[in-house]
């Protein structure tokens, strides 16, 4: 399969359920509003891509279950919270996000912080919901709850995101920047694929093979998105570049962008390298730590 159609046709199963998912809820049609809009902003389903495409790597049978979509649909509404929520005039005061202006902007600061909070805590009871993920064994489901939940929180995104904060106008060594990174960024880019190993049945050895390829392609979406930053256009990356003017730490400050583009290629050789005992069946996930480091937005 040519890998553009690759990424749509996983991407569109996503939207699709995401679509059914977020129709069914019950809850006041503005907090649903906002949820959507920025739902259905036009991401790329980076993450939930990968939880299905480490599912495939790991899964004997049919490639793509329901239950797989399912997995990145969650994850995706996390992913979703974390970008309202840091678009806020409290963080990073964006104007915009993927080309449209960013939630707060359109439904005040109030909605935004609660369609954000709703999303978050709706990944949750979609991953726990019974009926809807009803062949998959409870233990293995916990199994997948547990990983999310840290990946996203204090020890995790949340953590990273504090960190990043505070280190707002000091100085910082590199190894500094990479723990807030492997916690902002990474931590649930390594869950995505840790959890569709899991939800695969994958074995243990496995498991702790697609967490070495999470983290370091983690990393090396993260160095390619502050280069991106520095060399791309309001107009190119569909938001402003405000990490410069806000002091934020980033990868081209501290190595330099050559350097920081080396840093990239690195993370992503090391990332295909931790898939070498899964042979051919991860030709998506290598696919992808090539996609992650040559993207333009």
């Amino acid at each position: 399969m040519d890998f553009k159609q690759y990424l749509k046709s996983r991407k569109n199963r996503v939207d699709a359920f995401l679509e059914k998912y977020l129709s069914s809820i019950d809850a006041p049609s503005r907090l649903l509003e906002a949820m959507r809009y920025s739902v259905f902003a036009g991401g790329k389903r980076l993450r939930p891509i990968l939880a299905i495409a480490a599912y495939e790597t790991c899964h004997t049978k049919t490639p793509c279950e329901d239950a797989a979509v399912v997995l990145g649909a969650a994850i995706e509404m996390i992913h979703t919270y974390s970008l309202i929520h840091d678009d806020l005039p409290a963080m990073d005061d964006d104007d915009f996000r993927r080309g449209s202006p960013t939630n707060h902007k359109v439904f005040g600061d109030a909605v935004a912080i609660l369609a954000g909070d709703a999303l978050l805590t709706q990944a949750f009871e979609l991953l726990s919901d019974d009926k809807i993920l009803r062949d998959i064994d409870p233990d293995r489901r916990g199994k997948i709850i547990s990983e999310i939940a840290r990946s996203s929180g204090s020890s995790g995104m949340v953590g990273g995101q504090v960190a990043d904060i505070l280190s707002e106008g000091r100085s910082i060594d590199r190894q500094a920047l990479e723990d807030i990174h492997l916690r902002k960024t990474s931590a649930l880019i390594c869950a995505s694929v840790v959890s569709g190993a899991i939800l695969a049945g994958a074995a243990a050895d496995k498991v702790s093979a697609m967490a070495v390829y999470g983290s370091r392609i983690g990393l090396a979406f993260q160095v390619a998105d502050d280069i991106l930053d520095v060399t791309g256009t309001q107009e190119e990356l569909g938001k402003s570049t405000s990490d410069v003017t806000r002091d934020k730490k980033t990868y081209p400050a501290l190595y330099g962008i050559e350097n920081a583009r080396r840093k990239a290629e690195r993370l992503a050789a090391e990332a295909v390298g931790a898939l070498d005992s899964f042979g051919e069946q991860a030709w998506g996930l290598r696919t992808i730590a090539d996609y992650i480091v040559e993207r333009k937005n």
